[in-house]
């Protein structure tokens, strides 16, 4: 996480959290400020003149150990056994096994060598002596598995492990014990660095960033709604405490909406947020605004082998026998197509019955009453059926579909469009031209993806609207 600052808005102060989606993220700021550590990815390089030469030879001298590649833990290290000289080809090291080894070694390209014991399990990567690949991943699991540690700072930069359970560090207590104070005199966390940008704003009165980045299943959601709920927290008043609840009730519905379980996280944001936080000038919060982006449409469609798809979906077809529910006429996941393709509906831990209840508190926090959430259930239902619609083959390269296809009907009472219209335009294209316009029959094959496609595009104009709506709700 990066703390940079932006524009000045001369009316209030804003503190955006960038939450970027299921991949890397890279980011350069033309004319930022900040200082970060370098990491060197591998061995250690220095200059071929003989003066460099030798100094390099003292730093691998007997008893200081180095660390070689390994093909099961990734790095091993090893104690040197006898001085390097310039100009020799090879390591004496002896493995943390006891097995002796003359290592192949050249001469500009020496194995990177190992800090000293007291500085493993620092909790500024920045404070090592030698910082590379294997320092770094040294020292992040010896905080994380022996210390049980999370967070590890690297100059301005927290890099945090996710321990896939929820721990006991973010009550409120936690939050007023780094409310106030600098960044470098606690412990590393995601508050401190909230509360980094949160004095900067405050001090400079200058907008901050905060920008997570890590791959899939690193805990980018998590860390952006502990940094969201940490604001909430130190900004609140008595006066405006329900805007703080709003601002944080945006959360479970666009992970409902926007996240699904994949084999690699079970709460995977398949879209990208840039959040926008308001303050006025007595640093409480006034506003918020997001922005989605690259939201992972064919998931609507398709899921891979022990994947999901949205959550909704999930919490709607649990939902099936509630009276509320009665007339989007659902059935459990495992009975529609686009629920059912990873053949896992379930998700360990996770109860959907109860996550739709949560999902429609929330909607009702944010003032979208029950007729807006009906809507927004019978278009969510009414993909589910469309995904059912039997589409068969009419000789080479025709398709059909019955005008009294069950799942079709259902599908066209919930939108209220008409059947016969439908089932037509499933397996026909029009095509227009400057002299006419020809309707062409499509094949089986074209006719599904036509479909698909039809489900695709319902799904992201109604993610984009529900954005839309939550958007007015956080104006104040």
């Amino acid at each position: 996480m990066l703390g940079a600052n932006s524009s000045v808005n001369e009316r209030e102060n804003i503190v955006v959290i960038f939450h970027h989606p299921y991949g890397q993220l890279r980011v350069g700021a033309e004319g930022a400020a900040s200082s970060a550590a370098v990491l060197v990815p591998g061995a250690l390089r220095f200059p071929a003149a003989a003066a460099a030469a030798m100094a390099l030879a003292d730093l691998y001298t007997q008893y200081n150990r180095v660390w070689i590649p390994d093909a099961e833990e990734v790095w091993q290290s090893a104690e040197i056994t006898a001085n390097y000289r310039p100009g020799d080809h090879s390591l004496h090291l002896q493995l943390e096994d006891c097995t002796e080894v003359d290592y192949p070694v050249e001469p500009s390209a020496l194995p990177p060598l190992r800090n000293p014991d007291i500085l493993v399990g620092e909790n500024d990567l920045t404070a090592l002596s030698y910082l590379h690949e294997p320092a770094v991943l040294h020292n992040l699991r010896v905080r994380f598995v022996e210390s049980r540690l999370i967070y590890t700072y690297s100059g301005i930069i927290l890099v945090a492990m996710n321990p896939y359970k929820e721990l006991p560090i973010y009550g409120d207590a936690i939050i007023h014990a780094y409310s106030g104070q600098n960044m470098g005199d606690m412990d590393p966390h995601i508050f401190a660095v909230a509360e980094e940008a949160y004095k900067q704003m405050a001090r400079n009165d200058r907008n901050q960033s905060i920008i997570v980045s890590g791959e899939s299943g690193a805990g980018k959601t998590v860390s952006a709604r502990y940094a969201m709920r940490y604001f909430a927290t130190v900004s609140k008043s008595s006066s405006n405490a329900k805007v703080e609840d709003k601002v944080l009730a945006c959360n479970p519905i666009t992970e409902a909406i926007g996240n699904a379980k994949t084999t690699r996280n079970d709460n995977s944001s398949r879209f990208g947020k840039y959040m926008e936080i308001s303050f006025d000038r007595k640093y409480q919060i006034i506003g918020a605004n997001m922005r989605t982006y690259l939201l992972e449409k064919s998931r609507v469609v398709f899921q891979s082998e022990n994947e999901r798809n949205y959550h909704i979906f999930y919490q709607l077809c649990a939902s099936a026998q509630s009276p509320k529910f009665k007339h989007l006429q659902l059935a459990s996941a495992e009975e529609f197509n686009y629920t059912n393709m990873g053949r896992n509906i379930t998700i360990e831990g996770v109860n959907d019955h109860a996550d739709m209840k949560e999902t429609q508190k929330t909607f009702n926090l944010l003032g979208l009453k029950e007729d807006f959430q009906m809507d927004v259930f019978k278009i969510l239902s009414a993909i589910l059926h469309l995904g059912n619609v039997q589409i068969s083959t009419v000789g080479d390269e025709k398709s059909s579909v019955d005008v009294d296809d069950k799942h079709l009907n259902i599908f066209c009472e919930l939108l209220g469009v008409e059947s016969d219209k439908v089932a037509q335009w499933l397996c026909h294209r029009k095509i227009i031209t400057t002299s006419e316009t020809v309707v062409k029959p499509m094949t089986k094959h074209q006719a599904v993806n036509a479909r698909d496609a039809l489900a695709k595009k319902i799904y992201s104009h109604l993610f984009d609207f529900i954005v839309e709506q939550i958007n007015k709700a956080l104006q104040f």
